[in-house]
């Protein structure tokens, strides 16, 4: 079985953070955010660690986990840039932007660049509706974005 772990995993610290977090009421999201937090994703070893300790299946972790977009099974690039897919940013030109985010980084949603310096994903609303379409880079939300802004974007976080 080959396994998908950071160098750095370690089940017995997911137990801890699992230990931390448990008493929490709905302890399952916050565990998965700490997860993601102390080893850049949620690798696919610690979902049987978290469901044997909160007395789930895995496959209820793991469709939780996969349910929201912000996990991730595999660490981010250096740097993530989201670009809203929600019907606002649609309206005002998100398809033509996300199309040419994916050139531009020579990368579909949900991937990372071979160098590993950027992460492209997808979001659905940042929130910013009124300055569609939007995007967020390394969690600071940008509006009005073009394809000039994608490529300073892109310059900027390959640099």
């Amino acid at each position: 079985m080959v396994s998908n772990l950071s160098p750095d995993f370690s089940g017995d610290r997911v137990a801890a953070i699992v230990d931390e977090l448990v008493d929490l009421e709905g302890p399952l999201l916050p565990i998965l955010h700490a997860v993601q937090e102390e080893f850049g994703c949620v690798p696919q070893d610690a979902l049987p660690v978290i469901a044997k300790k909160l007395n789930l299946s895995r496959a209820e972790v793991h469709g939780v986990m996969s349910f929201y977009h912000d996990f991730r099974e595999q660490p981010a690039g250096r740097h993530t840039v989201k670009i809203c897919r929600a019907e606002a940013c649609q309206s005002m030109g998100g398809d033509r932007i996300a199309e040419h985010a994916k050139g531009r980084f020579k990368v579909d949603f949900g991937q990372t660049a071979p160098d590993g310096s950027v992460t492209l994903e997808a979001a659905y609303c940042l929130g910013l509706c009124a300055c569609a379409p939007a995007a967020m880079v390394d969690g600071k939300v940008v509006g009005r974005v073009d394809e000039a802004r994608i490529d300073a974007i892109s310059s900027e976080v390959r640099s």
